[in-house]
């Protein structure tokens, strides 16, 4: 385990300036002749405003950038998302919306009536679109966890406009992780009301592009619902599994207390995580959707122990199972508790001794049998010979899942997964590659053959890379043949920031292009060929 005693980490939690116009990198190495394109990534990029500063790794304003990969040159840019929230916090110096974490309050300059009017006006939901920046069709949306999403143009990184979801579909907001098919099909998940009053998880469906080259968005819809374990107490949804034919949603311990969110806007003080609350006894939950026709699987009632999850790796069908691999924090209470800026900005005594309270990171494989026999109860029903995971059916038509673990080690996560998508997304495949979490500080890529269990790891003194994108090599035929791009963030170096680009097959370095500023944390993104 590599230590940071200088804690040169807190370096990626500063605020930045956006650049006028692209700079250039200077290479090292040598960038594969056929790789040109742009890897475009979002994360948070201003951590104060005036005097107030944000609170939550997730409340700074969304900041894009972009490495530009053309004829051997690269250069790098980033620009701000003219968001509401941004760009009203710039014209009164002051957090106006509230953010994750971070409460805003009522303009001290109004007077008692306004301010008065202001707090009972209703929720005023962020458009702040840090988490997340991906295509729909030929337009690219910068995108956060509410119903707002901000359509943006990859190429000169401005603002286009806001599209507020809630228009096209019935839903309170959907994940930042979409599921895209060679057509360009794309699925979502989110939350919404169902019948009653009560709360449900709606899978939604945008089309391709239509021959007359309207906007998909306006055809979007809702494909399948599936029911909430709790009334009025949704489950936070983060990511979901897609295989050739079914949807999984993994139903977690963490709920969002909705009484309390709708109350919250009318107390002083009130964020998205005071919301949060662990539920310490329905352990976590897996439901199946069929995709064609689509439907919910309600007689196949899964269980297991209470974990947070965040990110899926990838799920699959193999002779009548379907295998889902995971990211899991053990337990119920919420990992985000973890993410406040003052833990992540600690000296690095401090930040491990958080993380030793804190859920421990596995990453974890489950086997869910599709089809189940009354008279096999008590029996392990999984029957694939290369997985320890167990699935038993009992007496009440429950099904509890054991996982296999596929990597672990003492606070050291492996987060922020991808695969060779486009090749094995819903199918059986060896190899994932992975963000390096140490005590929650980034500062390796791992490469995790999910078969063998055998790991592969790049990591470099006082480095703090992102999430690596898995990029093919063209014509490969090897699940692995290609390169992974990640930014990297050296602070005490001459040019901090660059782009590195990997070996996907041995996380051997090909090149770098180097920058002479520094680059905030990022948190995901995409590679646009």
């Amino acid at each position: 385990i590599v230590e940071h005693p200088a804690a040169s980490y807190k370096k990626i939690f500063e605020s930045v300036e956006e650049l006028n116009e692209p700079i250039p990198a200077v290479i090292t190495g040598v960038i594969p002749s056929w790789l040109g394109g742009s890897l475009l990534r979002m994360g948070p990029g201003l951590f104060e405003v005036g005097d107030e500063h944000f609170q939550h790794l997730f409340d700074g304003q969304a900041l894009l950038h972009k490495f530009d990969l053309k004829n051997g040159q690269v250069t790098y840019y980033r620009k701000f998302i003219r968001t509401d929230a941004y760009v009203r916090a710039m014209t009164e110096n002051r957090v106006v919306i509230t953010e994750f974490g971070t409460a805003a309050y009522p303009d001290p300059c109004k007077n008692i009536f306004s301010r008065f009017f202001t707090y009972f006006r209703g929720i005023e939901v962020t458009d702040n679109c840090l988490v997340n920046v991906y295509p729909i069709g030929e337009d690219f949306y910068a995108v956060t966890e509410t119903n707002y999403i901000t359509k943006v143009d990859p190429d000169s990184l401005e603002t286009l406009k806001k599209v507020d979801l809630c228009k096209y579909l019935s839903v309170n907001g959907v994940t930042a992780h979409p599921h895209t098919e060679q057509d360009g099909t794309l699925y979502n998940i989110g939350n919404c009301f169902g019948k009653n009053m009560s709360l449900a998880y709606n899978i939604v469906k945008i089309p391709p592009v239509p021959k007359d080259k309207s906007d998909p968005i306006e055809k979007s819809q809702v494909l399948v619902q599936l029911p909430s374990s709790e009334r009025l107490k949704p489950s936070y949804v983060h990511s979901f599994g897609m295989t050739d034919n079914y949807f999984v949603f993994v139903e977690q311990p963490v709920k969002i207390n909705l009484l309390k969110f709708l109350s919250a806007w009318s107390f002083r003080g009130a964020t998205y995580m005071d919301c949060f609350e662990p539920n310490a006894s329905m352990g976590t939950w897996f439901h199946l959707a069929s995709k064609e026709p689509a439907g919910y699987l309600s007689s196949h009632k899964f269980r297991t122990s209470a974990f947070n999850l965040f990110h899926h790796i990838n799920a699959y069908e193999d002779e009548g199972f379907i295998v889902v691999d995971l990211c899991a924090w053990k337990g119920h209470e919420f990992v985000y508790n973890y993410l406040y800026l003052a833990n992540v900005k600690e000296e690095w005594e401090e930040v491990k001794k958080a993380a030793a309270r804190a859920p421990q990171p596995e990453v974890r494989r489950y086997v869910l049998p599709l089809d189940i026999h009354r008279e096999d109860q008590g029996k392990n029903l999984v029957s694939l010979s290369y997985t320890t995971a167990t699935a038993v059916l009992h007496s009440d038509g429950t099904i509890w899942l054991e996982p296999e673990v596929l990597f672990s080690g003492p606070r050291q996560a492996f987060e922020f997964p991808q695969i060779n998508y486009s090749k094995c997304c819903g199918k059986k495949y060896s190899f994932a590659y992975g963000l390096g979490l140490n005590h929650f500080i980034p500062d390796r890529i791992v490469k995790l053959n999910v078969q063998t269990k055998e790991t592969w790891v790049w990591q470099e003194e006082d480095s703090y890379p992102s999430e690596p994108l898995f990029v093919p090599s063209p014509g490969a035929t090897e699940e692995d043949d290609g390169v992974l791009l990640s930014i990297v963030v050296k602070p005490g170096a001459q040019r901090p920031g660059s782009l590195l680009v990997l070996d996907a097959r041995n996380l051997t370095e090909l090149a770098r292009a180097e920058v002479n500023t520094i680059i905030p944390i990022t948190l995901h993104g995409t590679y646009k060929p």
